[in-house]
């Protein structure tokens, strides 16, 4: 890994960077990052390199956006979500990659017709079942453990939750804060976080602090509905990218 050339470091640059602006609330590009980097390393190796970068990233972003944080959602879904990390752990040895992308894409997609159907055939005051959150919560633990991916899953969540703007991003902030460093000691014990992945992490962090900026520039001028309807679009093409 440190034999990178140019061409190789540029594109660990740029997922960086998209790493960073998902960070700022944008969450569907974090898949697109993951991605990237799976084209440079294998899958698994992928996913320990982008999870210190992620939780570089979220700490910032707390940082910026914790007063928006709604914490009746954080409480909601964290227990829930330690649960399906706890399961993504035990299956992360039992299942190989195909297996897992097949299986983390179509739930996504799932969820994004779910949610598209909610919105064009639900009034707006419709309540959730309380399956709700206990559902999102441990799918979305199960595939942040195996692939980083609970983005999208968090994004169909707070998209049916209707909160606010800066709500959303500061309540996706903190719940992935605690969560990704909840992550680190499963991804430690797998292997997947070494000390020659943590220098490459360090040398990367200048792109997450770039994609930070720019990212906080987005999410502050585009309105609302556009807003929510990105979410979903980068939600669905991620699960397309995984079955595909």
């Amino acid at each position: 890994m440190t034999a990178w050339d140019a061409g190789t470091w540029t594109l660990a640059a740029v997922a960086a960077v998209i790493v960073g602006i998902s960070k700022s609330g944008i969450g569907g590009l974090g898949m697109l990052a993951v991605v990237i980097f799976a084209q440079i390393l294998p899958a698994k190796q992928a996913t320990g390199l982008v999870l210190p970068l992620l939780c570089f990233g979220d700490v910032a972003g707390a940082t910026v956006y914790w007063k928006h944080a709604v914490w009746s959602h954080i409480r909601r879904l964290f227990p829930w979500t330690a649960a399906g990390v706890v399961g993504g752990y035990f299956a992360l040895g039992r299942i190989d990659d195909a297996q897992a992308r097949t299986l983390i894409g179509g739930i996504v997609l799932g969820l994004v017709a779910m949610h598209f159907i909610r919105r064009k055939y639900v009034g707006h005051e419709a309540e959730h079942g309380a399956w709700f959150a206990p559902t999102i919560g441990v799918l979305a633990g199960f595939t942040t453990l195996v692939a980083n991916a609970a983005g999208p899953l968090m994004a169909i969540y707070l998209l049916a939750m209707r909160l606010p703007k800066l709500d959303w991003v500061g309540t996706g902030a903190v719940f992935f804060l605690l969560l990704n460093f909840f992550k680190v000691p499963f991804m430690v014990h797998l292997g997947l976080i070494t000390g020659s992945s943590l220098l490459l992490n360090l040398a990367l962090v200048p792109a997450v602090l770039a994609g930070l900026w720019v990212g906080q520039k987005i999410v502050r001028r585009i309105d609302q509905r556009a807003f929510e309807n990105l979410a979903l679009i980068l939600a669905m093409a991620a699960g397309v990218r995984l079955l595909f």
